[in-house]
């Protein structure tokens, strides 16, 4: 494995631990897809520092579980403004 695809996999699971960043938010922070944040996250990382994929891994299923609450908020907000605009 290349050494730039080593710690953009490191920096972005430090990322991730750090903020509590959902794979949406660190993708875009490290303009990379999220197809790629979650290929370095579960299966490059795994290779290079396990501890560390195992830390990320935890915040991201954490984030998966709640993913349906924050959509209903999100919903929810969205439709609010629509009310107080009319």
């Amino acid at each position: 494995m290349k050494d730039y695809i080593e710690e953009r996999a490191i920096n972005i699971a430090t990322y991730i631990i750090d903020c509590n960043a959902t794979v949406r938010q660190t993708a875009k922070a490290f303009g990379v897809s999220k197809s790629t944040v979650h290929k370095d996250v579960t299966d490059r990382l795994m290779q290079i520092n396990p501890s560390l994929a195992k830390q990320a891994r935890k915040v991201l299923d954490v984030n998966k579980s709640e993913r349906h609450i924050r959509g209903g908020l999100a919903t929810k907000e969205k439709y609010q403004h629509l009310h107080q605009d009319a």
